[in-house]
């Protein structure tokens, strides 16, 4: 893996199986993310660009090729070891935002780091991510208390509290209307050129994608397109 490469995939497939029959999802995607780099993938439902997500994130095996995520090559890590890669690498925005109903929306930023360990009090770095964020007056509040913008903003403030290196986003405004999600689109940018978290955003909106500084197309399991932003 080159020096300022944070990702790193090579010939990299996935096969489902539906009863006797085998579903290529991924056909030999050849792709380097640069460390702080805003990374957009965009395609159509079906492309592999969900399948690709999961794969980067540790959340699924891939059934071939070389998948090296800071340093770490996926194929090689036992499921233990998957799991601290999510918890200290790797941060998960979802377009659900996976809140959990009965916590306040701070005790869903915590669990994240009560899953990886962490201890002590927020720092005043994440503390400012809160205020950028506008959500510092909603922490007490439950999901049920707030917007789809806020619950939103809440599964990103989860996603940094551990700092981690890489950001994935998947699908990040598909639940938000037009304002709320140029707001999150331009809180991943700054995060981006502020903290230098390299962000990799899955989405099938050209809108979304153009707030990255590069796009990457996939259709039907491969990459169409590689260009900047």
């Amino acid at each position: 893996m080159t020096s300022d490469s944070i990702i790193q995939v090579r010939g990299l497939q996935k096969v489902y199986r539906t009863g006797d029959v085998p579903v290529r999802a991924l056909r030999g995607i050849d792709l380097d993310v640069a460390r702080g780099e805003f990374l957009a993938v965009i395609g159509p439902s079906g492309s592999g660009k969900s399948t690709l997500f999961h794969i980067l994130g540790g959340l699924a095996a891939p059934t071939d090729g070389e998948v090296i995520v800071d340093g770490q090559n996926i194929r090689d890590l036992s499921d233990a070891r998957r799991t601290e890669l999510r918890q200290h690498k790797v941060g998960f925005v979802f377009q659900k935002y996976n809140l959990l109903p009965t916590l306040t929306a701070l005790d869903n930023i915590l669990i994240a780091r009560y899953l990886a360990r962490q201890n002590g009090p927020l720092s005043d770095d994440f503390k400012r991510i809160l205020d950028l964020l506008g959500i510092t007056k909603r922490l007490d509040h439950k999901p049920r208390a707030l917007s789809g913008g806020e619950q939103q903003r809440v599964a990103i403030a989860r996603a940094l509290v551990n700092r981690p290196a890489i950001v994935l986003a998947d699908e990040p405004t598909g639940n938000l209307d037009t304002e709320n999600s140029t707001i999150v689109l331009e809180l991943l940018r700054a995060i981006n050129h502020d903290r230098g978290q390299t962000i990799l955003m899955i989405t099938h909106n050209p809108e979304a994608a153009a707030f990255a500084d590069r796009v990457v197309a996939i259709r039907d399991g491969r990459i169409a397109v590689d260009n900047p932003g």
